[in-house]
């Protein structure tokens, strides 16, 4: 008989951007698949992929009690219906609600996806009560038999480790992701200008969008005409997001772009030169660089979590400080003014990629994890 394996997230969307892969390779090494997430629009495509879902009741950005009471209640009993052999939570909302429902419903096997700790464990709310409750009761869920959890940081792993949520033992460890390589596969730089730095990130300030704009007024005397800076990406429900209004008014349509939610970033990378990822945003690690990087795009970003772990400062890229525009201008101009430079960091950009971020090692880890509770 097929072991059920239900694998928890908050949207569709993502997982499809994200966890598509592993649930394919779970479904062909025997694993009876259903994805519990909200149905925004592309439910289908996982579906047409042969896998099973089950739409989830939840405000991935809320905090009122009812809602999130309303989206344990429904996981718990389904869990308690269907009875799944594995529960796979992605995501530090589902991971909370999730593993209380597991534990109630008793479910045999549990892991935790740890992909980004997000705003409430940020700079300024990582010692707040909602931040520190939340760690107590992921304690409390965590500690048991048949529990694995994947980190895709160190970071993310201290602040685990440190609260005495998990074991060592218990632990499992992939840099991020992953990406298809042979979907991504290296693209030399265009040829034609304007040299393009492409940003590809939800519109939110943690994620350094208005850091990115500063950099480039700061340049526009000198490189309008010579450059361009591509946003790339939707508005957000974020407490931190930025408004329509606001990202119109700082763009103007030529030397600096807002494209808005876009299906063909792949093209959009493959049109460009350069990554810009001035993001503060508690990352697990950038999909946005990855897929840069993958292309063989040298890439721009902070010395904050999970961002760092994607460059080699010097070598496939810049690793600056956060909020700082000033440095982002001079790192920028480095990598505008250098056509060789620029190429050279895209290629070694390309092989830290192979070397790292390759999916079939981040499916092997998934699968590894899920026969052993098994």
């Amino acid at each position: 008989m097929q072991k059920k394996l239900f694998i928890v997230v908050n949207q569709d969307f993502f997982f499809l951007s994200h966890r598509l892969p592993i649930g394919v390779a779970a479904r062909d090494a025997g694993y009876d698949v259903t994805i519990v997430s909200e149905d925004t629009g592309v439910s289908y495509k996982i579906r047409e992929a042969g896998l099973n879902t089950i739409n989830l009741p939840i405000n991935k950005a809320g905090t009122n009690l009812s809602d999130e009471m309303k989206t344990l209640l429904f996981l718990y009993n389904l869990f308690r219906k269907e009875k799944p052999d594995i529960v796979h939570l992605v995501g530090l909302k589902t991971m909370l609600w999730g593993s209380l429902a597991c534990r109630l419903a008793g479910v045999k096997a549990m892991v935790s996806a740890v992909s980004g700790m997000g705003v409430l464990f940020d700079e300024e709310h990582a010692h707040s009560f909602m931040s520190r409750s939340i760690l107590k009761v992921l304690r409390i869920t965590h500690k048991k038999k048949n529990t694995k959890l994947i980190f895709q940081n160190n970071d993310d792993k201290s602040i685990f480790m440190n609260a005495h949520i998990m074991r060592e033992e218990q632990c499992a460890f992939t840099n991020g992701s992953g990406i298809n390589l042979e979907n991504y596969d290296y693209t030399p730089e265009p040829d034609d200008r304007p040299i393009k730095v492409i940003f590809t990130a939800r519109m939110v300030t943690d994620k350094g969008t208005l850091v990115l704009i500063d950099a480039a007024k700061k340049m526009e005397r000198e490189y309008r005409g010579k450059v361009q800076f591509l946003l790339c990406g939707g508005l957000d429900s974020n407490p931190k997001g930025i408004t329509r209004e606001m990202l119109e008014s700082c763009c103007d349509g030529e030397y600096i772009q807002w494209l808005g939610h876009r299906k063909d970033v792949l093209e959009l990378l493959k049109q460009s030169h350069i990554m810009a990822f001035p993001s503060w945003y508690r990352e697990g690690l950038p999909k946005s660089i990855i897929e840069a990087e993958a292309i063989g795009r040298p890439i721009v970003t902070t010395d904050s979590v999970g961002c760092r772990d994607t460059v080699i400062d010097g070598k496939n890229g810049y690793i600056i400080p956060i909020k700082d525009s000033n440095t982002l201008v001079v790192a920028l101009r480095k990598l505008i003014d250098n056509d060789e430079l620029r190429r050279t960091m895209g290629r070694n950009a390309r092989e830290f990629a192979v070397e790292r971020f390759d999916i079939k090692d981040v499916v092997r880890v998934h699968l590894d994890v899920y026969n052993s509770l098994i």
